[in-house]
């Protein structure tokens, strides 16, 4: 017997689309966000793939690029926009939703001042819906007085920022924390044009650093300070990273 949806109202009016209101309640799904400019988004490939493979550990089978393709290049004809902030919610089933909206400033991002906190994602490989201790976390620190939070385990591995990834400086080589955590796309993009290495970094070793840096898909900013440690912005090194991250070519969205 299938059983009937649940009646939804909201307002105290009822919803026009109860199931896909449901759907969007239950917290239950993944998703990406990407900066779209002239209908292009650098790394989509990478996005598509982050969709279909969350898509098949979650829900047991795939989300097909070109659909989402699709999607997107409509949601922007829709919006009238060629420039924008897009993300790309599946839930269970076929429920796939949209947003569009203004699109980040292109160009460093303003220096960061993070806090540490004993906290890792659930399930950190997948960019998931599940954000409330992220949220929790990162509003707190604001409240402190920092710009977000940086993710730590009890013992102070350093895993990831509350909505970014973090990379450290040590003179030769771009550190990035080899604890369990989301692959950013622009992490993606960067890693293999940066000199690179993976490796556990810890709160105790942050002095041994030179500087540091978080990256999303909004952008890129340098670290000044974790909690009481202090890091100059190295201005050579964030030319470099700037200049890795603008030499990727955007890949158009339209199927």
């Amino acid at each position: 017997m299938t059983t009937p949806p649940a009646h939804v109202e909201i307002d105290g009016t009822p919803a026009a689309d109860p199931e896909l209101l449901a759907a969007l309640l239950t917290g239950f799904g993944h998703f990406t966000a990407m900066q779209v400019r002239d209908g292009r988004a650098k790394g989509l490939a990478l996005h598509l793939d982050r969709l279909d493979g969350s898509h098949r550990e979650l829900f047991g089978h795939g989300l097909e690029g070109r659909r989402v393709r699709e999607l997107i290049t409509g949601a922007l004809a829709n919006a009238g926009r060629r420039d924008a902030s897009v993300r790309v919610y599946a839930y269970p089933g076929t429920r796939t939703v949209v947003t569009v909206a203004a699109p980040a400033p292109d160009g460093p991002g303003a220096p960061q001042r993070l806090t540490a906190v004993d906290y890792w994602r659930p399930a950190p490989h997948i960019k998931h819906l599940g954000g409330f201790g992220q949220r929790f976390h990162g509003e707190a620190a604001r409240r402190a007085g920092f710009d977000d939070a940086l993710l730590t385990s009890p013992s102070g591995e350093i895993a990831e920022g509350a909505v970014t990834n973090i990379a450290f400086w040590d003179g030769t080589s771009v550190v990035w924390p080899s604890a369990p955590c989301l692959a950013g796309i622009t992490m993606a993009l960067l890693e293999p044009r940066l000199e690179s290495v993976r490796r556990p970094v810890a709160l105790a070793d942050l002095r041994d650093y030179r500087a540091a840096f978080v990256t999303n898909s909004r952008g890129i900013a340098p670290v000044t300070a974790i909690d009481e440690v202090a890091f100059a912005v190295d201005e050579k090194l964030m030319g470099r990273v700037f200049a890795a991250y603008g030499a990727v070519e955007g890949d158009e969205i339209r199927p």
